[in-house]
């Protein structure tokens, strides 16, 4: 079939089920949906709709972005607007079935927000939402919108119109236009993409390879897990285009185990582009061919390191190997190779539709477009989001996810995962962008954002991500190797209170070292968080080293609960509470804690009634 045929039945296929006159339920069925219990949902909702002799149709989208409110479901009733339902429980169903779908009660009380056009009464527009109405949304432009396991839902709203256009500009003019776009890596250290297949492109090689790196290792980060659960065709599509520009007949996507929804949904994108002849032989009927492949990756953090990867993908250890010769040159089988994030992929063709000029409207001078994040930590609004870069760190936190949760004091941010570095609150008017973060001792990485409260031990949270970067380490050169094991031996002798003065001239003499000799980019930052944490908030590791006290109360050695004989009334709660029975004491009677049995779990802290606030949490004690 013609794909001009194609595209008339897709778009026929969308505009059938938008104006159906059947009630559609759309699911957010991501991971996150998922997580938060949309099966069950969706379960009930079957079940409820066969009692009430309701015909709907139910479809799974991705992720919209606002994590936190999940489950969603939007229900869309003939000639009304879809209507969004936040934190629905399978309880619920039934009232709101019949509320809304049998009595044209949309329940305004409950809905979160309308999407499309028109209103209805007292309920406000979802792109209004605090989380989704300053965000620019081109990349994430279908996530939460079309079921990503229909290929005719992305092709009805422009899907492949960016290769069919690319093919028919010659390869130089479509690097071009990725030059004019002025994207950079999404992946980590923002290397200009257009430079990378500039020097694969000239290569002569009868073999060349593109790979999507989806080895998203970080801590708390999850863009790209996210946009191939909403939105697969467009980083194949991105696939396409940059293999075309560099002249590759071959593609990987080389993603790990852990993603088994991304993989699922990839396995069936695929399988619907062989069907579309999108793949394969004579794409568009062009002399232009090429093959994709999924490679499951073991879950090796340093596999996200370019050569590292590349090693796994032909059956090897995944370790870094010395540069050069670079990838673009000799990567998988020694062929000229370029391995090019998930977002990166996913961005461009929208470029190539839209124009690299029009893509460089938005962003900063140095760093165009806009960018995903993935927003978690101690912030009220968690979830994924997609700002311009250049956006501050104080509109990401407090007008996107409404600043720090429980009332509690802004601390700093980590971003760019354990290779990243942590940010102060007193630089909240930071761009997020690649050199200011960089000029702040952080990195952009792939785009996690944590955010941390007055609670938050900077000494505690540098050791658990350097203990990350250590377990993780490939173990192949020496400075990361044995580098990042001595760091970590001296913050722990450091949260335990044996910290000496000269302890931190030691971890910033390390840490110079390990940049400055390590094979790679995970040993070159793994330092990172502890020299950033030193720079910012060196009188919390005085505090640790000289007053044996942490000043967030987290770390263990340091800290003791206590119950006042004046405030305890004798409840018990805390007694039944503690899991190694450290706690003694009569009913009506001031109970006790035996610090020789007292693991620091901090139950009774949480469970003790705050009306009487008789456990207290207390630092210094060692002086």
């Amino acid at each position: 079939m013609d794909f001009s045929e194609i595209q008339k039945k897709a778009i026929a296929n969308w505009k059938s089920l938008i104006s159906s006159i059947t009630p559609v339920i759309y699911l957010g069925a991501a991971t996150c949906g998922r997580a938060a219990g949309i099966e069950a949902v969706a379960k009930e909702i079957r079940k409820t709709s066969k009692k009430l002799n309701l015909n709907v149709k139910l479809v799974e989208v991705g992720c919209i972005g606002p994590c936190y409110l999940e489950p969603l479901i939007y229900i869309q009733k003939n000639e009304c607007p879809t209507i969004c339902y936040s934190r629905v429980a399978p309880k619920m169903i039934k009232q709101l079935l019949e509320d809304y779908l049998l009595n044209d009660n949309p329940r305004p009380d409950i809905a979160l927000g309308t999407l499309g056009d028109g209103k209805i009464d007292n309920i406000p527009k979802l792109f209004d939402h605090p989380m989704l109405k300053y965000q620019t949304r081109l990349v994430l432009r279908n996530c939460g919108i079309i079921d990503a396991g229909e290929i005719d839902h992305y092709i009805a709203r422009d899907g492949y119109m960016g290769i069919q256009k690319a093919l028919k500009m010659s390869p130089d003019n479509v690097i071009d236009e990725i030059k004019t776009s002025g994207i950079r890596g999404r992946g980590g250290a923002g290397f200009p993409t257009w430079k990378k297949w500039e020097i694969c492109r000239s290569v002569k090689s009868d073999d060349k390879y593109l790979i999507c790196n989806a080895d998203e290792g970080d801590p708390g980060a999850f863009m790209n897990r996210s946009l191939l659960e909403g939105d697969p065709h467009a980083v194949l599509e991105g696939l396409l285009i940059g293999a075309y520009a560099i002249g590759a007949n071959h593609g990987y996507i080389y993603i790990r185990a852990e993603y088994p929804l991304a993989i699922k949904r990839l396995e069936r994108a695929i399988s619907q582009m062989k069907s579309y002849n999108l793949l394969g032989n004579n794409i568009f009927g062009t002399s232009f061919s090429f093959d994709i492949k999924i490679k499951k990756g073991a879950g090796a953090f340093v596999c996200g390191e370019e050569t590292a990867l590349i090693a796994s993908i032909m059956g090897k250890r995944g370790m870094p190997m010395p540069r050069p010769p670079f990838p673009a040159i000799s990567g998988v089988w020694e062929k000229p190779t370029i391995i090019n994030n998930v977002e990166t992929l996913g961005t461009l063709a929208t470029i190539i539709r839209k124009g690299g000029k029009w893509y460089a409207g938005f962003g900063s001078e140095s760093s165009r477009g806009t960018k995903t994040f993935s927003l978690v930590g101690k912030v009220k609004r968690t979830g994924l989001i997609e700002v311009p870069l250049g956006t501050s760190i104080q509109k990401v936190i407090f007008d996107i996810g409404g600043g720090v949760s429980k009332g509690k004091k802004f601390k700093a941010v980590q971003t760019g995962g354990p290779s990243g570095g942590c940010i102060p609150a007193s630089l909240s008017s930071l761009a997020m962008d690649y050199e200011s973060l960089m000029s702040a001792g952080s990195i952009m990485g792939s785009g996690g954002i944590i955010v941390l409260d007055e609670d938050t031990c900077v000494v505690d949270l540098a050791a658990y991500f350097l203990s990350f970067v250590q377990a993780e380490s490939c173990g192949k050169c020496s400075p990361c190797r044995i580098g990042t094991k001595v760091m970590l031996d001296i913050l722990n002798k450091i949260k335990s209170g044996q910290g000496e003065e000269q302890d931190l001239d030691r971890l910033n003499n390390l840490a110079e070292t390990i940049k400055n000799a390590s094979l790679c980019g995970l040993g070159q930052t793994a330092p990172n968080p502890v020299l950033t944490t030193l720079r910012y908030f060196r009188d919390e590791y005085e505090a640790h080293i000289r007053d044996k006290s942490c000043p967030a109360l987290v770390c263990k050695d340091l800290i003791k609960y206590v119950i006042s004989e004046e405030k305890c009334v004798g409840c018990g709660i805390c007694l039944k509470n503690c899991p190694v029975e450290a706690i003694s004491g009569k009913k009506k009677k001031a109970h006790v804690i035996d610090e020789s049995l007292c693991i620091k779990c901090g139950l009774c802290y949480q469970k003790c009634p705050s009306k009487f606030g008789a456990i207290k949490k207390i630092t210094g004690f060692l002086t």
